[in-house]
């Protein structure tokens, strides 16, 4: 193990809620926030938040679309995934209970933390999809957890996609993303 590993710190949660500035923390590890989102990552983030909010609004099993919002994983993880839908969570000030989908806005900052990390995470955590969003190629990833790992079950720049497995089931139409 090199040294630099064997002496890292451990933060947990109680650390984390002193810090200033945007970060994320996995397994103890602090990682930085990229910085303010462009514009195009937040027009990208309002369609799709508008399109499951409209959705939402009748949905029995209290589901909401959040934005931006602190995910405590853990005592040592919280990640502030782009988009995430959770049901039935009870906490009144940050998502504390397994968001149902996540959607994680892919810039060249976020790229390999998106990719790896937090879908490394996300599928360890039982997320039932994990939607990657590439706005450069105008192109979706969508992930389905199949109960031991995720699995790619969309993979377009159009159509629409139905996410059926969650208390309401969604469907989410590409091409008005973009």
């Amino acid at each position: 193990m090199p040294l630099a590993f064997k002496y890292l710190p451990h933060y947990t949660y109680e650390d984390y809620k002193q810090w200033e500035g945007d970060w994320e923390l996995i397994e103890g590890i602090p990682y930085a926030m990229a910085p303010s989102p462009f514009k195009k990552h937040q027009l990208i983030s309002l369609r799709i938040v508008n399109q499951i909010y409209e959705q939402l609004k009748d949905c029995p099993a209290n589901c909401q679309v959040l934005y931006e919002i602190d995910w405590i994983v853990s005592k040592d993880t919280v990640v502030r995934p782009d988009i995430l839908v959770v049901c039935n969570d009870e906490s009144e000030d940050f998502v504390r209970k397994t968001p149902s989908i996540i959607f994680e806005i892919v810039s060249k900052a976020t790229a390999f933390k998106d990719e790896n990390l937090k879908f490394e995470l996300y599928e360890r955590e039982g997320v039932n999809y994990y939607v990657l969003v590439y706005p450069e190629e105008k192109r979706l990833k969508v992930y389905k957890h199949t109960g031991s790992k995720f699995i790619n079950v969309f993979d377009g720049s159009s159509g629409k996609f139905t996410f059926e497995e969650v208390e309401c089931p969604l469907e989410l139409e590409v091409t008005k993303v973009w």
